[in-house]
């Protein structure tokens, strides 16, 4: 009877993740990547006059003028306006060319195979909830399953066909949930320090030089640029992300040089990340009190 009782709670919370899993994974394959607008392009005058001109000085004079009516505050490593030539834009700020796409990505994360799709700024949200709902949907077969995973290996119950399923699909499921759960504590981890992928491997460049925390605005603006202002959004696979994906606010740009240049040496030596030991104990801690209330 107490077996009978947890089928019905089994179920609606299998179905409730896997739900959850297959909308914010539709999402974040669907969701058209968002480019950099009309407004990045060049003028017709400053366009002509770029093409014909050779000298890399002369063409980025022509950019730096252009640039000074756009909000961006981030240059190439050599101090260069970043300028795609295949897309023909100015970039904007955390903007990168996709090869495989074969377009520009408004603040790109990466490219990702197992969604045939470019994470950026129009579906980063949904890729997060995507490995976050994978994780629950991974732990909630591992916490039904290993009552008789255990059982068969302590050979409680009779040999029979279903033993062999029931080990893959533990060991498959539990697989899983330590890779996923592996990228979504990266990807949070990023989330808390506004930074992408790409500029995780490589800090974006501003006037003042390499600033990995350029962008970072405090853990708390830092969530809500992703998920939004309004917690009620946060687990749906709804569009509630902050800004327009082309202008972002930058912590160093109206601070005295001086004071930027100590901040920037600062950058490295202290190191606090959103994944703390405590928390990645609670994670664990919840797990188990998931596998403890399925079993029990």
């Amino acid at each position: 009877i107490h077996g009978l009782c947890q089928i019905p709670v089994y179920l609606v919370i299998f179905h409730l993740f896997l739900t959850m899993f297959i909308w914010s994974y539709w999402k974040t394959i669907f969701s058209k990547p968002a480019s950099p607008s009309k407004a990045f392009g060049l003028p017709r005058v400053e366009k002509e006059a770029y093409e014909r001109e050779e000298r890399a000085e002369v063409q980025q004079e022509i950019l730096k003028k252009v640039a000074r009516n756009l909000p961006i505050y981030t240059r190439t490593a050599g101090g260069a306006v970043r300028y795609c030539n295949p897309c023909q834009v100015i970039k904007p700020d955390r903007c990168h060319h996709c090869s495989t796409c074969e377009m520009c990505v408004l603040k790109m994360d990466h490219h990702c195979p197992w969604v045939n799709n470019c994470v950026g700024f129009s579906n980063y949200k949904y890729f997060v909830l995507f490995l976050a709902y994978a994780a629950l949907y991974c732990a909630v077969i591992c916490a039904t399953v290993i009552q008789y995973f255990i059982k068969f290996w302590t050979k409680e119950l009779p040999e029979t066909h279903a033993k062999f399923h029931i080990l893959f699909l533990f060991f498959v499921a539990a697989l899983f949930f330590i890779s996923v759960l592996s990228l979504l504590s990266y990807h949070l981890w990023l989330v808390g320090k506004n930074r992408t992928t790409i500029e995780a491997f490589r800090a974006p460049v501003f006037t003042n030089g390499p600033d990995k925390n350029g962008f970072s605005l405090g853990f708390s603006r830092n969530v809500a640029e992703v998920f939004g202002d309004q917690a009620k959004h946060w687990i749906f696979p709804v569009y509630s992300s902050l800004g327009d994906g082309h202008s972002f606010l930058a912590r160093l740009v109206h601070i005295d040089p001086e004071q930027a240049n100590s901040v920037l040496q600062q950058n490295g030596k202290r190191l606090v990340g959103f994944f703390s030991p405590q928390i990645l104990n609670l994670f664990l801690s919840s797990f188990v009190c998931w596998v403890l209330i399925f079993y029990v």
